[in-house]
C-alpha cells in the first residue's frame, strides 16, 4: 500500500477484523477497531438465556473449531500463544453421526482409532479406503495451504507454479464426491468426509475436490472447543489486541467513509443503540491512513458507495434455521456433536439450493456444548443447538414469521422419530429457547439471509472471489468470509493476515503446521 499506514481502523471486532489488528499491531501500526456490538466475536458471537435456575451460555455463529495453530499464528504476531489465553479441548469423537438404516459412527482424528471404526461399521474395504482418503486429504491441504488459501491472489496467474501441478496432479479440478467416492465404497463414509462441502454452499457432487481441504481440518486435523464456549476466541483475540496497544470502541456503527481523492481519509460512526460516545457525541469521526472492512459485502458496498462490477453476479450460500434451546434435563448420552442424516441425500441440496426448498428428510447437525463445559448452563441441566441448512432469502422466499416456529417443531419431532440417544423428548424438556431463521440473519445485515456468504463456486474461488483489494481506493482492503480466502473460522483468520498484509507488505512466511 502506497503512502502512510501509521494508523489503521478495522470495521468490525469479528475473528477477520481481531485477525488483521494483531497482525497490524505486530507490524507496528496504530490500530482503531469500531464495533457494532457491545462485545467482540462478529458471527461468533453470543446470546445467556436467563431463567429463575440460572443462565444458558449460548454461541450464536460457529460451533466447530478446527486449525487451533491459525490462533497461534494470529497471537504469534503479538508475540502471544492460544494457550496464554484459551484453554483448547480437543473432541473425542470430534462428531457422531447417525444413519438411516440406524448405524453409528464416531469420527475419531486419531487414524488408527478412525481405522478401527470404519473397520467396525463397514468392513475392512472401506478401512483401507479411510487410510487412502486420510493421505490424500493431507496431500491436498499441504498442496493448498500456502498457495491458494494463504496468499493474495491478484490474478489466476499468481497460481502457477509447483503447487498448481501438485493440486492438478491430485485430481483437485474434479468434483469431490465422486473423488471420495472412488476411495470408500460405503456411502455413509461418503457422506462424513464430502458433507462439508455445504460449508461451502456446494453440494458434494458439484464442489470442487480442492474443497477436500475442509474434511481435513474436520476430520485429520481434529475438533476443538474453547473452555467457556466458542464466543471466548473473540474475547481472547481482542484481550491480546488491547494489551498490545489496539483501542476497541464498542457500540459504534459505522455510517460513512471520509475520502480526499483516492484514499479514505476519516470513517464515521455513530452510537449503534441511540447512546452517546464517552465525548457526549452521537457522531464522531476517527481520522485513519488506512481502512480495513470486514462486515457483509452489501454492508461494504454501500459504504463504498458502488457495488464492483463483475461477470457474474454474487451468488450466495445457503441458510440455516437454529434452534438454541435450554433444557430442564442433562442428557449425557449424547456426544458434542451429532450429525443426524436422513435417508435422502442428493435431493436435500437440490431442494434447498435449486429449488430453494425446506428438506424433505433433512440432515441436521446438533451440538451439546456442555458435553464438554457443563458450566454454560444452570448446574444439572444441558444446551442444545440444532442446525437445519435451508435456502436463503434469494433462493427460497419463506414467510419466516409464520413457517419459522412450525418447522422448528417438526425438526424436533423427527429428531424424536430418529430416536438418537440423548436426543428424543426434547420438545417437552425446553425451558428456554431463542430460533433464528434466515429473516434474522438478514436483519443483522447478512446478505440473502445467509451466515456463510458468498458460496464457493469455482466462479467465486481463489482469485475468482471478490478481491481483498478496492478498485480506485488505495488505503482501502477487505477481511471477512465474502472475501479471499472464504468462509469458517480458519480462513477468516487467514483472510485478517491477508488484509494487513495488503497494508504492512508480508511478514516473514510462516507455514501453518500439518497434522498427518
Amino acid at each position: 500500500m502506497r503512502g502512510p499506514t501509521d494508523h489503521v481502523v478495522v470495521v468490525g471486532a469479528g475473528l477477520a477484523g481481531l485477525s488483521a489488528a494483531l497482525h497490524l499491531l505486530g507490524a507496528g501500526r496504530r490500530v482503531t477497531v469500531l464495533e457494532s456490538a457491545e462485545h467482540p466475536g462478529g458471527r461468533a458471537g453470543r446470546l445467556d438465556l436467563r431463567t429463575d435456575e440460572g443462565s444458558y451460555l449460548v454461541d450464536t455463529g460457529p460451533t466447530v473449531l478446527t486449525m487451533p495453530s491459525l490462533l497461534d499464528e494470529v497471537l504469534g504476531a503479538v508475540g502471544e500463544k492460544a494457550a496464554d489465553r484459551l484453554d483448547l479441548i480437543e473432541l473425542d469423537p470430534g462428531y457422531r453421526a447417525h444413519f438411516a438404516d440406524g448405524a453409528t459412527i464416531d469420527v475419531h482424528s486419531d487414524p488408527e482409532a478412525m481405522e478401527a471404526e470404519v473397520r467396525r461399521v463397514c468392513g475392512p474395504a472401506s478401512a483401507d479406503g479411510y487410510r487412502r482418503l486420510r493421505e490424500w486429504l493431507t496431500k491436498l491441504y499441504r498442496a493448498e495451504i500456502d498457495t491458494f488459501i494463504g496468499a493474495n491472489l491478484d490474478s489466476p496467474l499468481d497460481l502457477l507454479g509447483p503447487d498448481l501441478v501438485r493440486l492438478a496432479a491430485l485430481g483437485g479440478f474434479g468434483r469431490l464426491g465422486p473423488r471420495v467416492a472412488a476411495m470408500i465404497p460405503d456411502e455413509r463414509l461418503q457422506r462424513i468426509f464430502s458433507f462439508q462441502a455445504l460449508y461451502a454452499g456446494v453440494p458434494p457432487d458439484k464442489a470442487l475436490a480442492a474443497y477436500g481441504v475442509i474434511a481435513y481440518m474436520d476430520t485429520v486435523a481434529g475438533v476443538y472447543f474453547p473452555r467457556g464456549g466458542m464466543r471466548q476466541l473473540g474475547q481472547a483475540l481482542a484481550d491480546a489486541a488491547v494489551a498490545a496497544g489496539a483501542e476497541i470502541v464498542y457500540g459504534r456503527t459505522v455510517t460513512g467513509l471520509e475520502r480526499r481523492g483516492d484514499r479514505v481519509t476519516a470513517v464515521r460512526h455513530s452510537a449503534t443503540n441511540g447512546a452517546a460516545t464517552d465525548g457526549g457525541k452521537d457522531t464522531a469521526r476517527t481520522p485513519c491512513d488506512a481502512v480495513v472492512l470486514t462486515p457483509d459485502l452489501p454492508v461494504v458496498h454501500r459504504l463504498l458507495g458502488r457495488t464492483p462490477r463483475r461477470p457474474l453476479r454474487v451468488r450466495y450460500s445457503p441458510s440455516a434455521v437454529v434452534l438454541h434451546a435450554g433444557l430442564r434435563s442433562a442428557r449425557p448420552e449424547a456426544a458434542h456433536h451429532t450429525i443426524s442424516f436422513g435417508a435422502a441425500w442428493r435431493s436435500t441440496f437440490r431442494e434447498i439450493i435449486t429449488d430453494g426448498r425446506l428438506m424433505s428428510d433433512p440432515s441436521l447437525l446438533v451440538t451439546r456444548p456442555t458435553a464438554t463445559d457443563p458450566g454454560l448452563a444452570p448446574e444439572g441441566r444441558d444446551l442444545m443447538f440444532v442446525l437445519a441448512p435451508c435456502p436463503n432469502l434469494e433462493r427460497g422466499p419463506v414467510d419466516w414469521a409464520r413457517v419459522g416456529p412450525a418447522y422448528r417443531d417438526e425438526l424436533l419431532a423427527e429428531l424424536d422419530r430418529r430416536g438418537h440417544p440423548g436426543l428424543t423428548d426434547l420438545a417437552g424438556d425446553v425451558a428456554v429457547s431463542r430460533l433464528v431463521t434466515p429473516a434474522d440473519w438478514a436483519a443483522q445485515g447478512l446478505a440473502a439471509g445467509t451466515p456463510f456468504s458468498a458460496a464457493h463456486t469455482f466462479a467465486q474461488t481463489g482469485p475468482f472471489r471478490p478481491h481483498n483489494l478496492v478498485r480506485g481506493l488505495e488505503n482501502v482492503v477487505l477481511a471477512g468470509c465474502g472475501t479471499t480466502p472464504g468462509v469458517g473460522i480458519p480462513p477468516v483468520l487467514i483472510s485478517g493476515r491477508l488484509a494487513a498484509q495488503r497494508i504492512c507488505g508480508p511478514a516473514r512466511a510462516r507455514r501453518v503446521p500439518t497434522t498427518g
